[in-house]
């Protein structure tokens, strides 16, 4: 049904973090759920459809701009788009440095300027981000600002964003991550011109597919180490991301904006001061 009657809620990422998500803000709206692989982007809409919600599924390249103008395009058809859901990315394990930075940097940061150009007046909208952000370490001002601040089609021509100035995957993800919190800082000014909210969501080891694939592969020694060794002792739940982007994008949360919400059941914590810590294995 197509009109301009309803709400739109737009997620990129068709994975079980923004499943969770929009299942608990979505009631009464149309939520378009897009991603790069058209059948993951059909399976979570037949879920919500088949769960009571009004869905429809498109494609989109994040790392694309005239990508993300066609989705957006095709969302309004529903109505105004007041709730923006990013959810999408490749991780360490999964893709190259070259293509991390595009997807996961890149293309984060265009989302972020094109869904602030049109998101309705009051809206809102959550990045999910990453707990590796904050295993970066120091950086300069001067690097933090012209992440925060350099037009999108110029932030990978930045000099110690290039290829050969990268160690390792990881690196880039973490660089990518750092790059989420800080663009959300920036675009929260842009946003808040039309009294829209942005914030972001950096969650540590979440039990979806994926997770379960690495907590089950070559590195998960590594992985159950984190879970072991943190404070809360476990891994966290889709559903307990989405309580927190509930609060995020509802009117409980209209006092935040430009915020970065690490929820990793202390993991970051134990990897700076705790039996994590780096300097605890020397």
């Amino acid at each position: 049904m197509k009109g301009r009657e309803k709400e739109v809620i737009v997620l990129t990422g068709a994975g079980s973090i923004g499943l969770a998500v929009v299942r608990r803000i979505g009631v009464g709206k149309h939520i378009v759920v897009a991603d790069v692989y058209l059948k993951n982007a059909e399976e979570v809409a037949r879920i919500l459809y088949n769960s009571g919600f009004e869905s429809s599924a498109f494609f989109v390249d994040i790392s694309s701009k005239e990508s993300i103008l066609s989705l957006i395009k095709k969302s309004q058809e529903f109505g105004e788009i007041t709730r923006f859901i990013n959810a999408a990315g490749v991780s360490p394990s999964q893709a190259s440095i070259e293509d991390i930075l595009k997807v996961d940097l890149y293309g984060t940061a265009l989302l972020l300027h094109e869904f602030g150009k049109v998101v309705k007046e009051g809206g809102s909208g959550v990045i999910i981000s990453s707990q590796s952000g904050y295993r970066l370490g120091v950086i300069s001002q001067e690097q933090s600002d012209l992440m925060a601040t350099t037009p999108v089609e110029k932030l990978l021509k930045l000099e110690f964003l290039k290829t050969d100035k990268i160690k390792d995957t990881l690196h880039a993800y973490q660089l990518s991550k750092r790059c989420n919190s800080l663009r959300v800082m920036a675009e929260a000014v842009k946003w808040g011109k039309k009294r829209a909210r942005i914030n972001s969501i950096s969650p540590g080891i979440i039990i979806t597919p994926l997770a379960n694939d690495e907590l089950n592969g070559p590195n998960k020694e590594v992985y159950r180490k984190m879970l072991k060794l943190c404070p809360a002792g476990r891994a966290g739940t889709p559903d307990e991301v989405a309580a927190v982007a509930e609060l995020l994008m509802s009117d409980s949360g209209a006092f935040i904006s430009g915020s970065d919400f690490l929820m990793d059941g202390g993991v970051t914590a134990s990897y700076w001061y705790g039996d994590l810590s780096p300097r605890n294995s020397k």
